[in-house]
């Protein structure tokens, strides 16, 4: 049976003095990919804060959160389960920290590799090969900085696999991107899904969604506004309805492309005199 991993029921949260959820319900379980789909500042963000535990539901009766089951997590023991890959965690390392160091900070669930962090010789030999895997042995000894944006999402994307976790967790992995840096981290994720990583997809980018995704969760304001089969949700309707403006959808082998949708013809009466 699908285990859950992440379960909301009837969550209000704060960032500062913002509230950003009130009453949300979600139940999300491994071995169902899902996408977490939604215009810039619905939620997605603080959703994943939520799940990594950087803040924390208002305490109050009928209302929990739990990860894995457990209402209470040691965070240790988390990041063995759960891998993330975050603009937040590009953003903090610095521009000399060499590839193969930034993968190996995962074990450490650190920045880059501090002077008290000593990896094993069983935890270097697994990078090298995860490394290998993903193509990136070419990136081990160069530094953080002088690769492109791609380059840095995949060794991040590494570095979230270490500990080959049951749940992939991906916010906005594809901001940025040029197309060919885009296609290759698509590629990468269909081959973990075939090999039984659960992928929980955050973005409000429709051509990032993978065709192995199976549900899809509408999110607005905070709150769910859309949850089923996704082959059911993205499209037109409900997408021109979530993103508040007029959208067409192509779909060509499981992708979808979206587009303004085609303007009405405007009719004209009579003959100019």
């Amino acid at each position: 049976m699908p285990e859950p991993y992440f379960e909301l029921q009837a969550v209000t949260a704060y960032r500062g003095r913002r509230r950003v959820f009130e009453n949300l319900s979600l139940r999300l379980c491994t071995g169902e990919h899902t996408v977490i789909l939604g215009p810039n500042g619905s939620g997605k963000s603080s959703l994943i804060k939520l799940l990594s535990r950087e803040i924390y539901p208002v305490v109050q009766a009928g209302s929990w959160l739990r990860v894995f089951g457990r209402s209470t997590v040691n965070l240790w023991a988390l990041r063995h389960r759960i891998g993330l890959v975050s603009p937040d965690l590009h953003a903090h390392y610095s521009a000399g920290v060499r590839g193969a160091d930034v993968v190996l900070s995962g074990f450490f669930g650190s920045v880059g590799l501090g002077r008290s962090q000593q990896p094993s010789g069983a935890q270097r030999l697994r990078v090298a090969a995860l490394m290998e895997e993903l193509g990136l042995e070419d990136l081990a000894e160069r530094p953080f900085g002088e690769l492109s944006d791609g380059q840095r999402r995949r060794l991040l994307l590494a570095r979230a696999l270490v500990h080959d976790p049951e749940v992939l967790v991906l916010d906005e992995p594809t901001n940025g991107l040029d197309l060919k840096a885009r296609h290759q981290l698509l590629a990468l994720l269909r081959q973990l899904t075939q090999r039984g990583t659960t992928l929980l997809l955050v973005t409000h980018q429709i051509e990032a969604i993978v065709p192995e995704i199976q549900r899809c969760v509408l999110l607005s304001q905070g709150q769910v506004v859309g949850d089923g089969p996704a082959a059911e949700l993205l499209q037109a309707g409900p997408l021109s309805a979530l993103f508040d403006t007029p959208l067409q959808v192509v779909s060509v082998g499981g992708f979808h492309q979206v587009l303004p949708a085609s303007p009405h013809p405007v009719s004209r009466g009579g003959s100019e005199g």
